[in-house]
């Protein structure tokens, strides 16, 4: 009998310029979850009956530690998806992602419990089925995908139910070692309700043709790191025009990556975190200046110099000794 599961998530991020809402990627950042079985019912003392959650690490205090949590929540939907009854458990997060950030810390919640459960479970679920359930609880699937399984990933809808977690054509896209993800993480937040308001309801054509251009030849250039390419590549004209204006400095820092090696920088996700793509040989410098830059404008950031995480949601399975 399984006594413990503990899941390590890599954080995302997504868009990577014109790749709004289909285009996300693992990086080597995580959150660890640790799920552990028959647990003493005395020692259940949280608002929900049958779970106790212990959080620590980035963020800890601000994580509800009952029956809302959100890896609790995907937890529970497994043993919905199997016609079980969830068993009593122990959660232990250790948080390395920021909240609010840009970085999937949502999408690695719901990957965490949906796999910690489907493994205490006894793995009753396919892989692809953690996925559609995944994607359903998420509502998009750019930072759930590539946080399940590693890699960069393009969703496609191949319905118009569009949300429907199913109707989704997942395809990997090819990222070549050369090319170094420079991540900036601000010391401010900016909820992705916020930034989806800022984006106007309707785009002129001009707009559309110069995201899908961009976007074909982002997927070329991520493959071959083609630098010239990956320069014209990163453009976007769908939303980071409008959520740059949320975020501090974002043209100075932007700018500054760029004199100092960067291919380009693009807005992480929803943002504020800023993504640079570089060549190895400039990744400390281009780290180095955009931190130094966004301290000049009155902002920290903790900049790090990261890969592409290929496995995903990785996991260690612990027996009962008894």
């Amino acid at each position: 009998m399984i006594h413990s599961v503990t899941v390590r998530v890599p954080a995302t991020t997504a868009n990577l310029g014109p790749g709004f809402d289909c285009l996300g990627a693992a990086l080597t950042l995580y959150n660890q979850f640790q799920f552990s079985s028959q647990v003493c019912s005395s020692t259940l003392d949280s608002a929900a009956d049958g779970v106790k959650i212990t959080v620590t690490g980035l963020d800890a205090d601000r994580v509800t530690t009952d029956e809302r949590n959100l890896v609790y929540q995907a937890f529970v939907k497994v043993y919905e998806k199997i016609g079980q009854i969830p068993p009593n458990v122990a959660i232990d997060i250790h948080l390395n992602v920021p909240l609010a950030r840009g970085l999937g810390s949502s999408a690695t919640a719901i990957v965490g419990g949906l796999v910690g459960a489907n493994q205490l479970a006894g793995a009753p679920l396919t892989i692809e089925e953690v996925m559609h359930l995944a994607i359903a609880m998420e509502g998009h699937p750019d930072n759930v995908v590539p946080a399940l399984i590693g890699g960069c990933r393009i969703a496609v809808s191949n319905d118009a139910a569009y949300y429907e977690a199913s109707n989704w054509m997942i395809c990997p896209v090819a990222w070549h070692p050369e090319i170094v993800p420079v991540l900036a993480i601000p010391d401010f937040e900016l909820a992705t309700e916020t930034a989806r308001k800022v984006l106007p309801a309707n785009y002129s054509r001009a707009d559309v043709i110069f995201n899908t251009s961009n976007f074909g030849l982002l997927l070329l250039a991520l493959e071959t790191a083609n630098g010239d390419w990956l320069r014209v590549a990163m453009r976007d004209r769908i939303h980071q025009p409008y959520r740059k204006t949320l975020i501090a400095g974002y043209d100075m820092v932007r700018q500054a990556a760029i004199n100092s090696g960067a291919y380009g920088v693009v807005i992480s996700g929803a943002g504020p975190t800023l993504l640079a793509l570089t060549s190895p040989n400039y990744a400390t410098e281009v780290a180095t200046t955009i931190a130094a830059t966004w301290d000049q404008q009155g902002v920290k950031a903790e900049v790090k110099v990261l890969a592409i995480d290929h496995a995903g949601a990785k996991y260690d399975v612990c027996l009962d000794p008894s």
